[in-house]
C-alpha cells in the first residue's frame, strides 16, 4: 500500500495496517537492511565482524570505575521521577562545565538532560521545525539528523564537504543554500561519518553565517573529546551571541556509557528571542517525563574528573600508543594499501570513510554491495549512502575493534574487493 493512501484490504476483507504516511523518506541505514542480513546470518550461526556501530562497549572499553559506582550508590535513591529538564545536579554540572570553557550567562535552566542526543535531537526538531521549514545538514551525515528533519515535516537540504579538503565544508556554498523557509544549520564537529575537526576559524564562521540570517545553530558536539593528532576542538557556543545555539553533548563516546543513555543538550546565546522554541522544548521535555534517573547520576562525577586523568582516560586512549590512535592509524593503512581505496586521516571521531574509485570498483548500489560484502566476509561495514552522501563510492568503518580484528577484517574485504575489481 502507497503511504497516506485510502486503506487496502486483503482477500479475507481484513484492513491492512500500515506505517504512517510520516515516514515517508525517512532512512536510518546504520540499524536497516544490512544489519538485518547481519542478524539473519547470526541466526544461521555465522560469525560476523561487526564495524558498523559506533558502541564501544562490545569491543572492551570499560566505563570510568567511578561512574559505575555512582550508578550502584545512587540507584536505591533514583526510583522516581525526575525534573523533566533532569536533575538538578546533572544540569548544574552541565551548565558550570561550558561556564568554564567559556560560554558566558549559563545556568541550570539552560540545560535539559536526555536518553542520549538521540532523543535530544528528535525533541528539538519537534520543537523547531513547522511544515515546510528547511534545515541545512552536511552531506554525509550523521543520519539520524536527516531521518528527524524529514520526520518532523521539515527538509533536510544538504551542505556538501570536500573530500579533497578534508571533509571541510565551504561556508559561501552553504550560504548560497539559505532561502527563507531556512530555519537552522547542523554542524557536527568532530564529523560523524569522516572524523574531520574543523577549525576555530571554520566554526567563527559557522557561527556569523547563523547569525547573519537569523538561523538556530545545533551544534552536535557528542565527539568533542575524541581527537588526534594534536586537534583542538573549538565549541560552537563560544561564537554565537546573537542567535539561538544548542549544543548537543554527552557521556556515550567519550565516557564509554552508550547504553546508559546520559546526553545533554545546552541553550545559549539570544534565548530571549528563542523563548516561544523553548517554552515547545519544554512541552516536549515534560510529555516524556524525564529522562533515565539514575543514569542522570553519572553526569556530575563525568565531568567532574577533568581531562587526562588515568590510563584510561578518552586522552590517553588518543594519544600516541592509546588504544583509539592505534586502531584509527592500523584500519587506515590497511584500507589505503587496498589498489583503488583512498581516505582522508580523520583527526577525531572513532570512524573511517573510505573511497572505492569508481574506475577500479564500479558500484551502482552501495547497501546491495555492502550486503553481498557482508555475505562475502561475515564484515558488517555501512554504505556510504546511508549517511546522505549522494554518491554510491563510500564505506563507513568503525575503528573500535583492536588491531587484530581490524587486521582481519580489512584482509577479508581486501580478498573480496579483488575478485570484482576491474582489470
Amino acid at each position: 500500500m502507497r503511504q497516506g493512501a485510502a486503506p487496502e484490504w486483503n482477500n479475507e476483507r481484513v484492513r491492512l495496517i500500515t506505517q504512517s504516511s510520516k515516514l515517508a523518506g525517512v532512512r536510518y541505514d546504520v540499524r536497516g537492511p544490512i544489519l538485518q542480513e547481519a542478524e539473519r546470518l547470526e541466526r544461521a550461526g555465522e560469525t560476523i565482524l561487526k564495524l558498523n556501530i559506533g558502541n564501544p562497549a562490545p569491543f572492551g572499553f570499560d566505563a570510568p570505575p567511578e561512574i559505575v559506582e555512582e550508578l550502584r550508590r545512587i540507584l536505591p535513591a533514583a526510583q522516581g521521577y525526575s525534573d523533566s529538564r533532569g536533575v538538578l545536579p546533572a544540569r548544574e554540572a552541565v551548565a558550570r562545565h561550558y561556564t568554564e570553557l567559556g560560554v558566558p550567562g549559563l545556568g541550570p535552566d539552560d540545560v535539559t538532560i536526555g536518553n542520549g542526543v538521540s532523543e535530544l535531537i528528535s525533541l528539538v526538531l519537534q520543537a523547531l521545525i513547522s511544515p515546510g521549514d528547511e534545515i541545512l545538514v552536511p552531506a554525509p551525515d550523521y543520519p539520524l539528523w536527516t531521518a528527524q528533519v524529514t520526520l518532523s515535516g521539515g527538509r533536510a537540504v544538504h551542505y556538501p564537504c570536500d573530500e579533497a579538503n578534508g571533509w571541510m565544508p565551504d561556508l559561501a556554498a552553504i550560504e548560497s543554500l539559505v532561502t527563507p523557509r531556512t530555519t537552522g544549520i547542523v554542524l557536527i564537529n568532530p564529523n560523524n561519518p569522516t572524523g574531520a575537526v574543523y577549525s576555530p576559524e571554520l566554526v567563527r564562521g559557522f557561527a556569523a553565517l547563523a547569525e547573519r540570517h537569523g538561523l538556530v545553530l545545533l551544534a552536535d558536539e557528542i565527539y568533542d573529546r575524541i581527537l588526534y593528532d594534536g586537534a583542538a576542538h573549538e565549541h560552537a557556543a563560544l561564537h554565537s551571541a546573537e542567535t539561538l545555539c544548542l549544543t548537543f553533548g554527552g557521556l556515550s563516546k567519550t565516557q564509554r556509557v552508550a547504553g546508559y543513555r546520559s546526553g545533554w543538550l545546552v541553550a545559549s546565546g539570544d534565548r530571549e528571542r528563542a523563548r516561544d522554541f523553548l517554552e515547545g522544548l519544554t512541552l516536549l521535555a515534560n510529555m516524556r517525563m524525564c529522562a533515565n534517573v539514575p543514569a542522570q547520576y553519572a553526569i556530575p562525577v563525568a565531568l567532574s574528573t577533568g581531562p587526562g586523568v588515568g590510563e584510561s582516560s578518552i586522552e590517553a586512549l588518543c594519544a600516541p600508543g592509546g588504544r583509539l590512535r592505534e586502531q584509527r592509524d592500523a584500519a587506515h593503512r590497511l584500507l589505503t594499501a587496498i589498489p583503488g581505496v583512498s581516505c582522508a586521516l580523520p583527526g577525531g571521531a572513532m570512524y573511517l570513510f573510505p573511497r572505492l574509485d569508481p574506475a577500479v570498483y564500479p558500484i551502482a548500489d552501495d547497501q546491495h554491495f555492502v550486503i553481498e560484502l557482508l555475505r562475502a566476509t561475515r564484515v558488517l561495514v555501512t554504505n556510504g549512502r546511508g549517511f546522505n552522501l549522494p554518491t554510491p563510492d563510500h564505506l563507513r568503518f568503525v575503528t573500535l575493534p583492536e588491531v587484530p580484528v581490524l587486521t582481519e577484517a580489512i584482509g577479508r574485504i581486501a580478498e573480496y574487493l579483488e575478485t570484482i575489481r576491474v582489470p
